[in-house]
């Protein structure tokens, strides 16, 4: 069921979104050349701690998860991009990584990801997120009241082919609200002017991810993180938006 929020309700969902920003700003920060995921995973459970939050991964079982998550965040490294299970590695100079971390603040989730760049950047690596983050602009502009999901998923594949990049529908955006995950589907291709109406109240979530050169994936034999079929890099970018009479709103903003 797609449920429409009240501003009331719009407004009490502000302190999830501003949380889970300032958990993804502390994560870029601690990232560097040595810092072993299992650590930043630590860091973040200690601020979900102190923030009296509910994690929305740890006991996270989907069909397609081959076992309860354990972890309260995802960091996908190099040419895993999307679901990485945090484990004992080692951040390297030039290691591409994405966060991504949902929590349930006073009962109201948010969810959102970033991707950053450990040390020496590689050109293409820069780019690659600068591309995601295009893409996740462009959705943003036309999140109005209108338009239809659609165009949200038109936006983003517009950017990807501009770019010359393969894209991939099998895992996308989502509705958020009371869960981490609802409708409607928000894939990151698809014909503008198709799909749900946006009207105000609506809470996605929207998340480009994009991958060098390929939009084949396979999964890791911990049955969660999610790599390139090539051993390309990838790149992934989320924000929560909601959907208003005017201008979206951005829960996850982290400015």
């Amino acid at each position: 069921m797609i449920e429409l929020l009240t501003p009331t309700q719009l407004d009490e969902m502000r302190p999830a979104g501003r949380f889970v920003a300032s958990v993804l700003t502390a994560l870029s920060e601690a990232a560097d050349v040595g810092v072993n995921l299992i650590d930043l995973d630590a860091l973040a459970h200690e601020m979900i701690r102190k923030e009296g939050a509910e994690s929305c991964y740890i006991d996270y079982h989907p069909s397609f998860g081959a076992s309860p998550f354990g972890k309260v965040l995802c960091t996908s490294v190099n040419d895993a991009v999307l679901h990485g299970l945090p484990h004992k590695y080692k951040l390297r100079d030039g290691d591409l990584v994405s966060f991504d971390f949902a929590v349930s603040v006073n009962k109201w989730v948010c969810d959102s990801a970033v991707s950053v760049i450990v040390g020496t950047p590689r050109e293409e690596d820069v780019r690659l997120i600068a591309q995601a983050q295009e893409a996740l602009d462009a959705a943003i502009a036309v999140a109005r009241p209108g338009n239809r999901i659609g165009d949200i998923s038109a936006a983003i594949g517009a950017v990807g082919r501009k770019h010359g990049l393969k894209i991939n529908t099998q895992f996308g955006g989502h509705g958020v609200g009371r869960t981490m995950h609802g409708d409607p589907h928000v894939p990151n291709d698809g014909k503008a002017g198709r799909g749900l109406p946006l009207k105000p109240g609506l809470v996605i979530a929207i998340e480009p991810w994009f991958l060098h050169t390929t939009d084949e994936i396979v999964m890791d034999d911990d049955g969660w993180t999610i790599r390139s079929a090539d051993g390309s890099r990838g790149a992934h970018v989320e924000h929560t938006i909601a959907i208003t009479d005017g201008d979206p709103i951005i829960m996850t903003a982290r400015d």
